[in-house]
């Protein structure tokens, strides 16, 4: 076959660190476009990118040249020297370590998006680490609590 054919959906998550509730209007949109854009550099088409005040979610089509941490390194390195630069309350901006990332069945990315589009509706209720639990039960995917939150 000449071509190489590839269309992976990925549902990323991370939290910013110590769950910081750091993420916050005016900044929140512009801090999800500006992702959006890293992502569209690296040739990751942004579906949805969404979250609450101390989290992130980006759905996106992974792009056949470049591995998913490479991605996720560009993504939180530059986001958060950008955050930074917003305003002083942000000086002390950082992503936690880790993340969580899930394939993404090509018939189930509506039900994704809408589940990132109702992130403020949704942690009215739930924090994020009930959430987090949450997805990694749903994606079958096993994790130690020792090391997932920092």
């Amino acid at each position: 076959m000449p071509q190489s054919l590839v269309k992976n959906y990925v549902h990323i998550v991370f939290s910013t660190k110590h769950r910081e509730p750091l993420i916050y209007p005016p900044f929140e949109d512009e801090l999800h476009r500006y992702m959006g854009g890293i992502c569209n550099d690296l040739e990751c088409i942004p579906i949805k990118i969404g979250g609450y005040v101390d989290h992130v979610h980006i759905l996106c089509l992974l792009s056949k040249k470049i591995a998913l941490m490479k991605l996720l390194e560009e993504v939180k390195s530059h986001s958060s020297k950008w955050m930074k630069t917003k305003h002083e309350s942000l000086s002390n901006f950082y992503w936690q370590d880790g993340y969580a990332a899930f394939s993404v069945n090509p018939t189930q990315i509506g039900r994704v998006i809408a589940y990132i589009a109702g992130q403020h509706k949704h942690h009215s209720k739930n924090g994020f680490m009930n959430e987090f639990r949450n997805l990694m039960l749903q994606n079958q995917m096993e994790f130690d609590e020792r090391y997932v939150w920092d």
